[in-house]
C-alpha cells in the first residue's frame, strides 16, 4: 500500500504541477508528498522529477514511469470497481458441487431457477461422489450430505436424510417381510455400492440404550448407482438400501415399501457450505437465499418419515 501511495502521490504532482498543490489535493503536507515521491525515485534508483521552488519537470526516466504509473492506477480503480459491482449485483461464473444424484434430483433445477433470475452470472455444476476440496478446486458453494469436519468454511443447515431399507409389494408377497435385521439374511438384496460400498448395511437401536447393529448381506445383485438399484428393486430383484430422498417418490406412489423404519440409523444432516470471502460476493449470496428455502422444504417434505405399510 506504500508503495500505491508514493504512486499516486508522483502522478498528483505532476498533474498539479506542484508539491504544494499536489499536498493541497490530497490533504496531506508537502513534505509527505516530498517524502513520498523521493521514496519512489530512491527505490528505482534514478531522478523522476526535476524540482524548482514554482514548478515540477518530469526527466527522461519520469516520464516513462509516468505512463506506467497511471497503467497500473487505472488497472487497480477498474479492479475495485468490478469488484464492488459483483458485492452489489450477482456477476460471473459461479462454481457448485454436490453428490451426484441429490444434485440431478434437487440441485440443478435450483441452478436453472437461479440463472433465470440473475442473466449476468454463468454457473458451472460439478456432481461428484467424493468430498471436493472446497477452496483447491475453486468451489464457490457445496452441497454436503454428512456431519462437517472442522474448518474454516461457512455453513447453512437445510435439512437431513435417512438411510433406508425398501423393497417392492411384489417381492414381499413372495419371500416375506423381513422382521428383524438379522433376517435380511435370508433375503435377495441389491446392494448399491455408492451407498453401502462394502455391502454393510448399518441400523440403530431399536430401544434408547440399546446398541445399533451391522448386517452384512450377500447381495444377488450389486451395482454402483442409486437408479439401478432403485430400478431393480422396484421389479422386484430383491430389498435394497439407498437415501430417503432418492426414492421418496416411489414410497409415496406405493411402487416400494420401507422396511424395518424402527430400525433406521440416525439422519445425516445435508449443509450448503462455502468459503467465507465467497459469502461476501453477490452471486454466492443470492445462491445461498435461493437454495436454502427450497432446500428445506424440499428434505421436509421428502425425508419425513413415510406411514409403515
Amino acid at each position: 500500500m506504500d508503495r500505491l501511495d508514493s504512486l499516486r502521490a508522483f502522478i498528483v504532482a505532476v498533474d498539479h504541477g506542484s508539491l504544494s498543490a499536489a499536498a493541497r489535493a490530497l490533504s496531506r503536507s508537502p513534505a509527505s508528498v516530498t517524502r513520498a515521491i523521493a521514496s519512489v525515485e530512491q527505490r528505482l534508483g534514478t531522478t523522476l522529477l526535476r524540482r524548482t521552488t514554482r514548478s515540477l519537470r518530469l526527466t527522461e526516466a519520469g516520464e516513462r514511469y509516468l505512463v506506467v504509473a497511471r497503467r497500473v492506477l487505472a488497472d487497480l480503480d477498474d479492479a475495485e470497481k468490478f469488484a464492488g459491482a459483483a458485492a452489489a449485483q450477482p456477476q460471473g461464473l459461479l462454481t457448485v458441487t454436490a453428490p451426484t444424484s441429490f444434485g440431478s434430483l434437487h440441485v440443478r433445477p435450483l441452478v436453472d431457477e437461479y440463472l433465470a433470475a440473475n442473466p449476468r452470472v454463468r454457473a458451472r455444476l460439478l456432481l461428484l461422489d467424493r468430498v471436493v476440496s472446497v477452496v483447491e478446486e475453486g468451489i464457490d458453494v457445496a452441497v454436503r450430505i454428512g456431519h462437517l469436519a472442522d474448518s474454516a468454511l461457512m455453513a447453512t443447515t437445510v435439512g437431513s436424510v435417512r438411510r433406508v431399507v425398501v423393497a417392492s409389494p411384489a417381492y414381499l408377497a413372495r419371500h416375506g417381510r423381513p422382521t428383524s435385521a438379522a433376517a435380511l439374511a435370508e433375503h435377495r438384496c441389491v446392494v448399491c455400492t455408492a451407498v453401502t460400498p462394502n455391502d454393510t448395511w448399518t441400523f440403530g437401536a431399536r430401544r434408547e440404550g440399546e446398541r445399533g447393529k451391522q448386517v452384512r448381506v450377500t447381495p444377488v445383485l450389486s451395482v454402483n448407482l442409486p437408479e439401478a438399484a432403485i430400478g431393480a428393486t422396484k421389479n422386484g430383484v430383491g430389498v435394497t438400501c439407498v437415501v430417503s430422498y432418492q426414492v421418496a417418490e416411489s414410497v409415496r406412489s406405493g411402487a416400494l415399501v420401507v422396511l424395518l423404519a424402527e430400525l433406521e440409523p440416525p439422519p445425516v444432516p445435508v449443509h450448503l457450505v462455502y468459503p467465507a470471502t465467497s459469502a461476501r460476493t453477490a452471486k454466492v449470496r443470492a445462491f445461498v437465499e435461493l437454495a436454502t428455502p427450497r432446500l428445506r422444504a424440499t428434505l421436509a417434505e421428502k425425508t419425513g418419515r413415510p406411514r409403515a405399510r
